[in-house]
């Protein structure tokens, strides 16, 4: 029999709160704490050896074994370095022997300020570019758009850097090839790194929102609403876009999982001292303890993004569930 409460507000994914959600991050983020640890433990070669060189005695190959705990069972090790983990201690980094939060947090301003300048560029163009071409499919607006975005998404990220370093730096003189001896803060550096991680995620997100503007606009509660003589613009802002830009939040999600990983080879191509370079600088020195802190610092950014996702997916678009 039913109480006359209102049933319960889920999304479209099933989920029933942000509690709920918020414990599904959690376990996703232990799962990947302990991938994390088994893949680097499983790499190949030994870690003492590559960071002691060919000139290092096997005492000294000991002595930094004993460090790592290499020769310790695999399930101390993990629990030892998910203690450390609880407490904000990544253990230090084998070549700089530095604290390895010390040598992340060093590098992450620029790539965030890298990211975030990227995403401020292309969210509002996706915006506009996805909701004009979706107002008017078939329009000139729409195939040029669709066209433009589709052959900037199909180019690698490093061609389309070569390229642009080939015609706005050697040739024409405007911008500088790479960070190299100037200041990161410089919005000359930045404007090419820029450009490509915006060209490489465009495409995605413009699709999608055309999409959900097209559906959204011919929605019978739409044209309803024109008839009844609402004003064009208050249609648009108030009904077409919110409606159009809520299937494109999951999508945002996987875009700034996509930038977040472009920024890689973005800071690589034009030399930029960010997380990226950080990263085959870890690799190549086989530091494993730093290698563990960067994938950590990759799985708390994604796992985090979906979350906001999700939970803003809820918030523009609840469903009610339906009682027995």
């Amino acid at each position: 029999m039913s109480t006359g409460a209102a049933p319960p507000v889920v999304d479209a994914r099933g989920g029933r709160s942000p509690a709920g959600r918020v414990a599904v991050a959690a376990a996703q983020l232990l799962a990947a704490v302990v991938a994390i640890f088994a893949l680097t433990t499983l790499l190949p070669g030994d870690a003492a050896e590559v960071v002691l060189g060919p000139d290092a005695t096997d005492e000294q190959v000991e002595r930094l074994r004993t460090e790592l705990g290499t020769g310790l069972p695999a399930a101390e090790r993990l629990g030892d370095w998910l203690g450390g983990l609880v407490t904000g201690d990544l253990k230090t980094s084998l070549v700089t022997g530095r604290p390895v939060v010390d040598e992340v947090a060093d590098r992450l301003g620029s790539t965030v300020l890298l990211a975030a300048l990227g995403l401020a560029v292309m969210v509002p163009l996706g915006v506009a570019v996805g909701t004009a071409a979706g107002r008017r499919p078939g329009s000139v607006v729409d195939r040029v758009s669709t066209a433009t975005v589709s052959a900037l998404q199909a180019a690698p990220q490093f061609a389309t850097g070569l390229l642009l370093v080939g015609l706005f730096s050697l040739q024409l003189g405007w911008l500088p090839a790479t960070a190299g001896g100037g200041s990161l803060l410089s919005p000359a550096v930045l404007v090419l790194p820029v450009v490509v991680l915006v060209a490489a995620q465009l495409g995605w997100l413009s699709r999608q929102i055309r999409q959900g503007v097209l559906q959204t606009d011919r929605a019978p509660h739409v044209t309803h609403l024109r008839r009844l003589g609402l004003p064009e613009r208050d249609v648009l802002l108030r009904h077409v876009l919110p409606g159009g830009l809520a299937p494109s939040v999951q999508q945002l999600a996987r875009i700034v999982e996509g930038t977040l990983g472009g920024v890689v080879v973005v800071e690589a191509l034009f030399a930029l001292p960010g997380v990226g370079a950080g990263v085959v600088d870890a690799v190549q020195n086989r530091d494993i303890p730093l290698i563990q802190g960067y994938a950590l610092l990759a799985a708390l950014v994604t796992i985090t993004v979906n979350l906001v996702a999700d939970v803003a997916t809820a918030r523009l678009s609840p469903v009610r569930e339906d009682e027995p």
